[in-house]
């Protein structure tokens, strides 16, 4: 029976003597290496468009964005969700990671949970038709994506695939397939490295267009961060000073008078009208800076 490899598992031809080079050419070869991902990366843009587009439909309907991964694959996926809240000031349960294996995976190697169909659907038990669910797989193949896929498409919710390979198996249960062609890895099967950036770098550039999309920044500044300490009121009122123009001092005070809000500190600085209308435009635009100025008629500073 011939054994189809994905392609991280195959040997890189440019790496057999890696192992009696000296130091620097070994880190030499890992470097040239990675500089391949983000030309790899790139070549798949218009699918992750596709699934920023998907994400974005998602969350406008009410729906969550749900990863679902094992080993490498499942911790960039916690980090990445892990980290969107601090960044963009949306609810924790907006995007959630599952990982196989639960938390004690995070921390240690239990590879015998990413073999797990079972355990991937019952993790997906939460998904609704209006969710989004995302498998992670450097490989394309992994049981524990592949039962959080099968559940998706149990109950109707979109789903989206993650891979290192291009050929990959479960790309027909995706409705959008982003196969990253890493090649082979440094060290054959090693889907810490190459794989495993090219998927931070997707999921990077996918959460954070999705939180683009909806609103939650204006300009290129992080406009969801409430000031919650010393150290967040201080990096608010820089966001503040860049996005309005005005004083330290001024900016610091209409913070205040939001209560910590920087997108109601924002919009009362850039209009001037007061905290409580502010506050009220920026609900009533969903929380979204430039629909709120839009909604008082101001005109935007460039």
């Amino acid at each position: 029976m011939e054994i189809v490899r994905a392609p991280t598992e195959r040997r890189n031809s440019g790496t057999y003597d890696i192992d009696v080079l000296p130091t620097i050419d070994v880190l030499r070869e890992i470097n040239a290496e990675d500089a391949t991902v983000a030309r790899a990366v790139h070549a798949v843009l218009p699918q992750v468009a596709r699934a920023v587009d998907m994400g974005v439909e998602t969350l406008r309907g009410g729906g969550r964005i749900h990863y679902f991964g094992a080993g490498t694959s499942g911790r960039i996926a916690s980090m990445d969700a892990a980290e969107l809240p601090p960044t963009f000031g949306v609810d924790e349960e907006l995007v959630v990671a599952h990982h196989a294996g639960g938390a004690p995976a995070l921390g240690h190697a239990l590879e015998g949970s990413e073999d797990d169909a079972d355990l991937g659907h019952a993790d997906a038990a939460e998904l609704t038709p209006g969710d989004l669910a995302v498998g992670l797989a450097a490989s394309g193949r992994t049981p524990y994506v592949a039962g959080a896929l099968r559940r998706a498409a149990d109950v109707g919710a979109r789903t989206l695939l993650v891979t290192a390979n291009p050929d990959a198996p479960l790309a027909a249960q995706a409705d959008v397939h982003i196969g990253v062609d890493t090649g082979a890895e440094v060290i054959a099967g090693s889907t810490r490295m190459k794989a495993g950036t090219a998927q931070k770098l997707v999921l990077n550039a996918f959460s954070t267009a999705v939180m683009v999309r909806m609103g939650h920044t204006y300009s290129n500044l992080m406009v969801g961060v409430n000031a919650s300490n010393a150290k967040l009121r201080g990096r608010v009122v820089t966001i503040l000073t860049e996005a309005s123009g005005q004083s330290e001092e001024a900016c610091a005070e209409a913070l205040a008078r939001a209560g910590g809000d920087t997108k109601v500190a924002l919009v009362a600085l850039l209009t001037g009208v007061d905290t409580q209308r502010a506050a009220a435009e920026v609900v009533a635009a969903g929380g979204q800076v430039r629909e709120a100025l839009r909604r008082i008629g101001a005109a935007e500073p460039r």
